[in-house]
């Protein structure tokens, strides 16, 4: 069984990306190589992700930060996980600024770990991709989404394109000049160019979404 390392070649995957795309290729050299995410070279536990991923969800950076930093010092530990979770109730974390969806979403999450139903980080390095988004959707408060953003900046699987990312589909109508952003399903086919770096090329599409003359702060997310 094949196992799956974490991150890739960014200088192959560069050279691919401009052989491949020209018009990729205009704004590669516009903004230089990009870095590989910091989430590469750190050890994680997916359970603590993903409850981060849930708390972080149609908030600011800065607002789930605050929200996070609470939580922790409320159950005492950086650890969100079945047994830490267990030690607030549903009260203190709506005191803490979680929404009620957002506490049934992480009882949710706590209660299948702790049955054993979700894939540990060594069982996911042995496990494709969809194979992963597979075992984690059915997590209340979970979609794919949250789960590609996972695979990307955490266990660095080269080959993943969120077409359902206003950033990215974004990006792409920059890329090409067009008038109207591509669906989706256009997206994913205009994307097949980028196997099997699309996890590069949607670093560059966010950045050319984002791109001002003027540098912004960075804004802080969930699996950085």
């Amino acid at each position: 069984m094949p196992r799956y390392a974490r991150g890739f070649d960014i200088e192959q995957a560069l050279d691919y990306l401009q052989r491949k795309d020209r018009r990729l290729a205009t704004w590669i050299r516009r903004l230089g190589p990009l870095p590989a995410p910091e989430g590469w070279r750190r050890s994680f536990d997916p359970v603590d992700a993903l409850a981060r991923a849930i708390l972080f969800q149609q908030l600011s950076g800065k607002a789930a930060s605050t929200i996070v930093g609470r939580v922790e010092a409320a159950i005492g530990s950086r650890r969100l996980h079945a047994d830490t979770l267990g030690l607030i109730d549903d009260t203190a974390l709506r005191a803490c600024g979680v929404s009620g969806n957002k506490a049934l979403a992480l009882r949710d999450l706590a209660r299948r770990e702790a049955a054993g139903e979700l894939p540990s980080l060594r069982q996911m390095s042995v496990m494709d991709h969809e194979d992963i988004i597979n075992a984690l959707v059915p997590v209340r408060g979970i979609g794919r989404w949250t789960v590609e953003m996972m695979l990307m900046f955490r266990l660095g699987r080269p080959d993943i394109l969120p077409v359902d990312d206003l950033g990215i589909r974004k990006g792409a109508q920059r890329v090409d000049g067009a008038e109207v952003m591509l669906t989706p399903k256009a997206l994913a086919e205009r994307g097949e160019r980028w196997g099997p770096y699309r996890t590069y090329a949607s670093l560059y599409l966010w950045r050319i979404a984002d791109f001002t003359a003027d540098p912004k702060l960075k804004t802080n997310r969930s699996q950085d």
